[in-house]
């Protein structure tokens, strides 16, 4: 089977939430999503809806070049893995965005994890523990359940490689043209231009 790689991106995007964030965690990065291409001509997370409101999130598209991601710094790592667990990976973001309007962001995970509580609930996630969830499809290579996964334990992960940090922004393999229609087709696309912290 051939390999494909999916990409974890690692962004400061210096909203306040995220510097609240920040004060718990003492880590420069804590917003996590995930890419299935090179280009990161679709990013996948939880995050904000709206621009300006922190409170009001669930599943997103993030852009690179849009909303406060225009300023965010970041870090951003390629895992190899087989064809099928791609394939798998793929699969599980197009059922929760075929289902998006089931989703909230799930503050009371964060809380959770700050009290070191294994808090579960239906149809909510942070931004780290969705691209656990997703991850999760490759059986063995997380060692906490995704409701317990922040952004440095994803940033753990044995064998990530990192392959660019700096701005986001200037990330030099972003897609030289803005598509009206993402390579990551399922279903009508809805492009959020906020990311948040999760």
């Amino acid at each position: 089977m051939e390999e494909k790689k999916v990409y974890i991106i690692f962004t400061d995007t210096g909203t306040l939430f995220t510097k609240l964030i920040k004060l718990y965690t003492k880590k420069p990065l804590n917003h996590v999503s995930i890419s299935f291409d090179k280009q990161l001509t679709d990013i996948f997370s939880f995050g904000r809806k709206k621009p300006y409101n922190p409170f009001i999130g669930g599943f997103v598209r993030e852009r690179i070049a849009e909303g406060l991601f225009k300023k965010a710094r970041c870090e951003i790592y390629s895992y190899s893995l087989s064809e099928r667990e791609y394939e798998q990976m793929q699969t599980k973001v197009r059922q929760i965005e075929a289902k998006k309007e089931l989703y909230k962001y799930n503050f009371l995970g964060l809380i959770a994890i700050m009290l070191k509580y294994n808090l579960k609930r239906k149809n909510a996630y942070f931004c780290s523990q969705f691209v656990a969830t997703i991850l999760n499809e490759k059986i063995g290579l997380l060692e906490k359940a995704p409701s317990q996964c922040t952004p440095q334990d994803i940033l753990a992960v044995h064998k990530l490689e990192l392959i660019y940090k700096g701005k986001l922004n200037h990330y030099p393999h972003q897609a030289s043209e803005k598509m009206d229609e993402p390579d990551f087709r399922f279903g009508k696309s809805i492009m959020y231009k906020s990311p948040d912290f999760s």
